[in-house]
């Protein structure tokens, strides 16, 4: 193998390790906070958000935060949506 193949192998290595790290934490603290059901769904929404960023050329790094800044402001939604339901739902009875 080539140095140009092999760094560029260890670029790809290093970037799942990067976003498996992110995901990993963000799961973790969906599950404290909000249970396992809503974990599961917010990963789906992680990994929907990691497939729309933009991809930069493979030499630079992708900001992993930024993937779980967008999934968390989903996340905010949601609570938003069940609280205003669960609020009319109070009125309605």
């Amino acid at each position: 193998m080539n140095e140009r193949a092999s760094f560029s192998n260890f670029g790809y290595e290093e970037q799942t390790h990067l976003a498996e790290h992110e995901l990993s934490s963000f799961i973790k603290a969906v599950t404290r906070l909000y249970g396992p059901e809503q974990a599961k769904r917010s990963a789906e929404d992680w990994l929907d958000e990691a497939e729309l960023i933009d991809s930069p050329p493979r030499s630079e790094p992708r900001n992993w935060r930024s993937v779980t800044v967008a999934a968390s402001a989903r996340l905010a939604s949601q609570m938003n949506v069940r609280a205003g339901a669960a609020d009319l739902q109070l009125v309605q009875d």
